[in-house]
């Protein structure tokens, strides 16, 4: 390294080669930073010294860490560093390359890293930071059993394999720092011996080797023997067995039945594809989005550091999903992961390109084909073994209410089977919130609820789709707390570990009750990931309006209401606030022409069209859950002249167990979280209290105005609930069939009588949904003849929901009642 007297700068060979290299390798290597702010997001202390360290000695290394260093206005790492008047080399490497003929030799990093604990011990008031730098050169993970080492797979390449990785590779550079090891740290818990200093080396070295497998992923198994290897596996050997028997076929053709089913589910995995890809999701992305928010994506570098497999289980509302999730994977510096994907998109061209950037296709249903069932299985289970990040969407298909939907479990519990056959690392599922503030397929979404049918996913469709390309807001990636599946596997069945069988997994009785909860959980962390932003919000305000449309003063002071109640009685730590005042998220969604402006002389209005209404409420219900308890309360509030805490309380509770089942909430203590509530809009002015005691404000205030908005996001919640609980409570015993179309019969002549446009009416879902909650919260039974019947607990609830309905919805509910019955 260099050395400096009388400030003069005397170069060792490779300080004049990293020189020499600075001007070439700024036209060969284009570089990727993570973090993008590393001295924030890695809370550098720029007071402090700093060195790093990196795991090759190398020209074209040192020269691109200083390009880094630059940009990130961090120490040059050619610069000495003065300790205790001592100069010390800034940068340690733990390996020095090969040389073109022989080994190599050993670099100064033991004796450097021995030299710091040692003068970190004799003055504890220097602490220093040791920052680990990872550079690779390009993504590719390489084959197995590859001989394709100059191209990088050497873990320490010689100068020519260098120089060849450099023009290969170059422009494909990933830099990645880490968390600064405190040296002071390091030496007064392990002191300053060579046993010490061997640890930190050995600590980095395993550091460096987690780096690059959670940059690139494991090496890649040639197509053809790994389908060699699963048609030869037991499980599957089996499963064709059986085929032939069953279906008296022989057994080569059932074999050759099976490879079919692997070559149409099994992805074709190809670094180039996702460099290409890069591109041109790089450019889309410009061309669609102001720009892509991200958070709490530092949980993943913890996760792939540890070495953990992670599970990714998104929410699914655009087809842009796939796409988006992966490419800021891809640019948090991790590998991509493998992507379960409908078959519906196993289209040309799109089909061989998705395979290509690591999807593998399911089919929508398994029933009826045992042999389709145990190869997708085997397939997954190869995939968790091999070490490969996976992908799916728990919700099985694109929600188009704007809520989510409830979880198909087929997928988790092949996840927790594949443990089961004794995957050594420990798997964890991380729940991801995806958001949009303009979802392109929103409008197909109304017509098919609607009744029109869902149209075929063809090229065509996507050439029509670019074609009416433009600006649409913020995309929103949020990471939700993470599911480490051993400690849960550990809490729930303690003794799991003794159903493990590498060879056979029988279905312990444990699983299908486990992996529903599981899947609700994970529904609930996506929940809790939710992104506020312009859309959702204004979507929250102005719709509770009659005419769709108020004052920019007004909405503004709502749009304050909201933000506020979210930062102060936060749903969940992981919900993501917009950075924009008020003000600026009005002006945002004017550009993004969601709502329209107009002014009269009194001032300037702030309104939906008729179209942009019904469009609107699939955004709101995105965040409904975040708002629903606030809502229910101010409802409760507005029905009633005073009204007890206790009453309000015990209203919730009543409410709870449905509003769980449908909108997957989950708050740790509810009564906790509904006092904070009421004490926030008591401050606010939106209630008024009396002792114990709550009630509205006057009717000609503004308060007034706003508690009336906040209660009007649970109406739709409250007249679908009163829809078919009083159709039991008067007509029960109903079978449940019978009672889901009465109930969705019903929600259409609401509609037609009061103007109600709500995509979720037509959601037969939805009912069935609430028709099950009803039955696993023991509100309701049914009979001898599996028939819904009425029970004390429902016409408590009966009463409870039709005190917080409009008393035009309820007394058209009662006019129709008779008239549905004696149909």
């Amino acid at each position: 390294m260099s050395v400096i007297y009388a400030g003069i700068v005397m170069f060792s060979p490779l300080s004049f080669f990293t020189t020499l290299l600075k001007w070439p390798l700024r036209v060969l290597v284009k570089f990727k930073i993570v973090p993008d702010n590393a001295v924030r997001e890695l809370a550098l202390d720029l007071n402090r010294p700093v060195f790093y360290v990196c795991h090759t000695e190398s020209a074209s290394d040192l020269a691109t860490l200083r390009r880094v260093c630059q940009k990130l206005a961090l120490p040059d790492p050619l610069t000495p560093v003065s300790l205790d008047g001592r100069q010390l080399s800034r940068t340690l490497f733990l390996v020095k390359p090969h040389s073109v003929i022989g080994g190599r030799s050993k670099t100064r990093a033991l004796e450097q890293g021995q030299q710091l604990l040692q003068l970190h011990l004799a003055n504890p008031q220097l602490d220093a930071q040791l920052v680990p730098v990872a550079i690779l050169w390009g993504r590719a993970p390489g084959k197995e059993n590859s001989i394709k080492w100059l191209l990088g797979e050497a873990n320490a390449p010689h100068w020519l394999a260098k120089m060849l990785i450099v023009l290969v590779s170059g422009r494909h550079t990933l830099v990645r720092l880490s968390r600064a090891v405190s040296l002071n740290q390091m030496a007064a818990q392990f002191g300053d011996t060579a046993d010490t200093a061997r640890k930190l080396l050995r600590m980095s070295r395993f550091h460096f080797y987690r780096q690059k497998l959670a940059a690139t992923g494991p090496k890649l198994v040639n197509r053809s023997e790994l389908f060699n290897a699963l048609l030869a596996s037991p499980a599957l050997k089996q499963a064709i067995e059986d085929e032939a028997r069953s279906k008296k076929v022989p057994v080569k053709v059932a074999r050759n039945e099976a490879h079919k089913l692997l070559q149409e589910i099994a992805a074709d995995y190809r670094e180039s594809t996702l460099r290409v890809g890069d591109r041109v999701l790089s450019w889309l992305w410009k061309k669609l989005y102001s720009g892509i928010k991200i958070n709490n994506a530092d949980m993943l570098h913890d996760l792939a550091q540890k070495g953990h497999e992670i599970v990714y289980v998104p929410c699914h509302r655009s087809h842009m999903d796939y796409l988006l999730l992966s490419y800021v994977i891809y640019h948090q510096g991790l590998v991509p992961p493998h992507i379960a994907a409908g078959i519906n998109l196993n289209f040309w061209p799109a089909g061989t390109i998705f395979r290509r950037g690591g999807a593998f296709f399911i089919r929508r249903s398994f029933s009826g084909n045992k042999l389709y069932s145990a190869v997708f299985r085997e397939y997954l289970s190869q995939l968790f073994s091999k070490g490969y990040a996976v992908k799916y969407y728990s919700e099985g298909g694109r929600s188009r209410t704007g809520r989510l939907l409830q979880p198909k479990t087929g997928m988790l519990a092949m996840t927790v089977q594949s443990m089961l056959r004794g995957i050594e690392r420990p798997v964890t599922l991380v729940p991801v919130y995806l958001g949009y503030e303009h979802v392109m397929e929103v409008s197909t979404y109304v017509n098919e609820l609607q009744g029109q049918g869902k149209k075929k996913e063809s090229i065509g469709g996507v050439l029509k789709a670019i074609r009416h390309l433009r600006d649409y807001g913020f995309g929103y990636v949020n990471f939700g707390e993470p599911i480490q599946l051993n400690q849960y596997l550990n809490q729930q069945v303690s003794d799991w570990k003794k159903h493990i069988n590498p060879l056979e997994v029988q279905k312990p009785n444990w699983l299908n009750p486990l992996v529903a909860k599981l899947a609700n959980q994970v529904m609930q962390h996506i929940n809790q990931a939710a992104a506020l932003n312009a859309t959702n919000l204004i979507a929250l305000s102005v719709l509770a309006t009659d005419k769709h449309i108020m004052t920019r003063d007004e909405l503004s002071q709502q749009l304050d209401l909201y933000i506020n109640l979210q930062r102060q009685v936060p749903y969940h730590p992981n919900v993501s606030l917009p950075e924009a005042d008020a003000d600026g998220l009005i002006k945002h969604a004017l550009t993004l022409q969601k709502v329209n402006s107009s002014s009269d002389g009194f001032g300037e209005l702030i309104g939906l069209s008729a179209e942009h209404s019904v469009l609107a409420r699939y955004y709101r219900n995105n965040v409904l859950h975040l708002f629903m308890l606030p809502s229910l309360l101010a409802c409760a509030v507005l029905h009633q002249r005073s009204i007890s805490r206790q009453q309000l309380l015990g209203y919730i509770e009543q409410l709870y167990p449905l509003l769980q089942a449908e909108l997957f909430l989950y708050v740790s203590s509810l009564q906790t979280y509904c006092q904070a509530i009421l004490q926030f809009m008591t401050e606010q002015g939106l209630v008024e209290s009396n002792g114990d005691n709550y009630y509205a404000p006057a009717q000609q205030s503004r308060y007034y105005y706003q508690l009336s908005l906040l209660a009007y996001n649970a109406e739709d919640t409250l007249q679908r609930y009163a829809i078919v609980l009083n159709l039991v409570q008067a007509q029960g015993p109903l079978s449940r069939p019978e009672l889901e179309k009465r109930s969705h019969q019903l929600a259409q002549r609401l509609l037609n009588l009061h103007g109600i446009v709500a995509p979720e009416y037509y959601d037969k879902g939805l009912f069935t949904t609430l028709i099950n909650a009803l039955k696993e919260a023991g509100i309701s039974h049914t009979d001898s003849h599996n028939q819904v019947c009425r029970s004390e607990r429902l016409e408590k609830l009966t009463q409870t929901v039709n005190t917080l309905l409009r008393n035009d919805i309820l007394q058209s509910l009662q006019s129709i009642m008779p008239q549905q019955a004696a149909s």
